[in-house]
This record gives structure tokens, C-alpha cells and sequence, in this order.
């Protein structure tokens, strides 16, 4: 089970080795994606909180990236963080994210992307539940759900 500690390892000395890598030219990702899931997924763009049915949808199943459809989460792992965004506990593999050190808007986050196609999914902070203390939050659009 990953802690705060791994993340801040990973996002200060790299992080683990993807299973696969998805690569592709910023046409090609416009080709297959909406506007907004580009916005979001390619160019690190956040959506409104509260504006997905997501936030609220608590039934089993897996949640796979919107862009290469890695699986990333388990709704397991998954909690009402009353954010407004999807949040979990854990990612489905050790590996399935990767972890970047984000100073934007005047503050110091860990911006969470997919370690298979880098497609910007949302930061991580350390104010989630037992046992792991990590809450996950992801813009609802850089997921779909596979099962």
C-alpha cells in the first residue's frame, strides 16, 4: 500500500516503470478525444467541481483512463471526499500513476498523471482516509469506467 512518503519519493526521484507506453502527437490526441477531455487530459486543465455524476457513483467496478484505457483505480479504493472531484485511496497497480512535483497557482502539489500516456488526471494530497492517508482526486473526465 502506497503512503506519502512513497508519493514525495516518487515525485522527487522518479517513478515506477509503466507497464506500457502510450505515445502520441497532440493531432493525433485531438482526433481521438472531446474537447474537453483534451482540455483536461492533454493541457492540465481541471473541470468544475460538483459537475460530474461521478463524484456520487459508488457501485464495484474499475476506472480506466480516458486516453489509453489503463486501468488506474478500483472503486474499492474509492470515498466520498465531499471535493467535488472523484477521490481514492490507491491506484490499482503501483505503476498505473506517475507523480509530479506541481508549483502552480502560488502552492506546492503532486500532480497525478497516467504512467502509461502522461494524461494530467489530478493531484494527490495527503488528507485521505486510514490506512494510507492518500486521497486521490481526479478530474472525472481523464476516467471512464470499465466494469
Amino acid at each position: 500500500m502506497l503512503n506519502w512518503n512513497n508519493i514525495i519519493q516518487f515525485a522527487n526521484h522518479g517513478n515506477p516503470i509503466p507497464s506500457k507506453r502510450v505515445d502520441k502527437s497532440e493531432a493525433e490526441w485531438k482526433a481521438t478525444l472531446s474537447p474537453e477531455q483534451f482540455q483536461i487530459t492533454r493541457l492540465k486543465g481541471t473541470e468544475r467541481a460538483h459537475s460530474s455524476e461521478m463524484c456520487s457513483l459508488f457501485e464495484p467496478g474499475k476506472y480506466a483512463c480516458t486516453c489509453c484505457d489503463t486501468l488506474l483505480f478500483d472503486a474499492e479504493e474509492k470515498f466520498e471526499s465531499g471535493t467535488g472531484w472523484p477521490s481514492f485511496t490507491q491506484p490499482v497497480e503501483e505503476n498505473a500513476v506517475a507523480y509530479h512535483k506541481d508549483a502552480s497557482f502560488g502552492m506546492v502539489r503532486v500532480e497525478i498523471t497516467c504512467n502509461t500516456c502522461d494524461a494530467h488526471l489530478g493531484h494527490v494530497f495527503p488528507d485521505g482516509p486510514a490506512p494510507s492517508g492518500l486521497r486521490y482526486c481526479v478530474n472525472a473526465v481523464s476516467l471512464k469506467k470499465v466494469g
